[in-house]
């Protein structure tokens, strides 16, 4: 594992972040000024992104992501750009913010596959750096720090061998594993298939000086040549005719991390779960899990309940009615949705019972909360600062 990559995670996930928000505030703005009260203008926008950018590219937080550190888990990763996304007047209510998350994920993931090298994830990070800066290029102050992190990310990743460019591209590949979410606007550019998986191309010119698959070549103890064999490559592949294309500052970087939501098409960044493979297999112990969870449970429900939240809320996407039935089934134990409906299990229970159960449940939702994972504390008090 590399302990290099959380920098560009944060880099590239912080610059789709802006892609949607921007595309998305945009849509929403109805004021030219400040003279409507209550209505997102072009100066709330402008604020709410050069906000954001200030705090992500800010010298002690760039200063803390620089250091030699593990790779966060994927709820970690949420919480500390959920708090990115708030340093600003903007609100976003959870089901916006998991949406948002996943739209981040999968547009990184297909950058990331469809890198011919792995040299070109750092293509991918300038390219939204750029993007950052011309965002914020009313805003000097907030511009010279999007460049200096740009001169402290080339310093840092130029010198990287080609054995330690792969170890950081194996690094995002098992980051970004089994994550399949469905996005209108990819399947309608027919990227992603029906299942949640992208569709690559098994045909085009292959890297610079990189050898065009088909050849199977043996050699001898001396390293001679001695045979070769041809095999079908199930594509078909040819030599890049521009090396220069392919270098870090050449026309390659106009072709990586684009921001596909430049175009008119509110509506079709939405995403949805695909659907589970079906499973025939009968449960035996489903009747006992759900007795079981009955006796637990209880009449807790209303007790547990979580308070509103008072916050401005900004609906960043077209789903009310599915953002207040997420909050009425309450926070889930993960980052990931469930894609089945909810179960409300109601059980006959005396009010000592329920009452002990309901303070026992209390405990372990107060440990839940004092139980954060170490590597994200720093950079959230970080933020809380900025």
């Amino acid at each position: 594992m590399s302990v290099r990559t959380l920098p560009l995670v944060f880099i590239n996930l912080g610059g789709e972040m802006l892609y949607i928000l921007d595309q998305r505030l945009r849509a929403h703005n109805t004021s030219e000024d400040n003279s409507e009260k209550g209505v997102w203008s072009e100066n709330d926008r402008k604020r709410v992104i050069s906000d954001i950018v200030g705090t992500l590219f800010s010298q002690s937080f760039m200063d803390e992501l620089l250091k030699p550190q593990q790779l966060y888990s994927h709820r970690t990763m949420k919480t500390v750009l959920t708090r990115l996304a708030h340093a600003s007047i903007m609100r976003l209510s959870p089901a916006s913010m998991d949406r948002l998350y996943e739209l981040m994920i999968m547009a990184f993931k297909h950058q990331v596959f469809v890198c011919p090298r792995p040299k070109d994830l750092l293509l991918v990070s300038y390219n939204h750096m750029d993007s950052m800066r011309q965002l914020v290029r009313d805003t000097p102050a907030v511009e010279n720090r999007v460049e200096e992190t740009h001169r402290r990310i080339l310093e840092v990743y130029s010198a990287f061998s080609e054995g330690e460019l792969q170890l950081l591209r194996q690094t995002l590949l098992i980051f970004l594993q089994d994550l399949h979410v469905r996005v209108s606007l990819f399947l309608k550019m027919k990227i992603q298939n029906p299942n949640g998986r992208f569709a690559l191309p098994a045909s085009g010119p292959v890297p610079h000086r990189v050898d065009v698959p088909g050849t199977i070549r043996m050699f001898d103890c001396k390293g001679r040549e001695v045979r070769r064999r041809p095999f079908p490559a199930g594509g078909s592949y040819s030599c890049s005719v521009r090396p220069g294309s392919f270098e870090l500052h050449g026309p390659r970087r106009t072709r990586l991390g684009l921001n596909v939501y430049s175009m008119e098409h509110p509506e079709e960044t939405q995403t949805s779960r695909a659907p589970p493979a079906e499973d025939n297999t009968p449960n035996l112990l489903a009747k006992e899990e759900l007795n079981l969870l009955a006796r637990l449970m209880g009449s807790m429900d209303a007790q547990m309940s979580p308070a509103k939240d008072a916050s401005f809320r900004f609906n960043l996407f077209n789903t009310v009615e599915e953002e207040e039935e997420e909050e009425e089934a309450g926070p889930s134990c993960d980052w990931k949705r469930p894609a089945f409906g909810v179960i409300n299990i109601q059980a006959v229970q005396d009010e000592e019972t329920a009452s002990e159960l309901a303070r026992i449940a209390g405990q372990f939702a107060e440990n839940e909360e004092n139980h954060n994972d170490n590597k994200g504390d720093d950079l959230l008090a970080m933020m809380d600062n900025l």
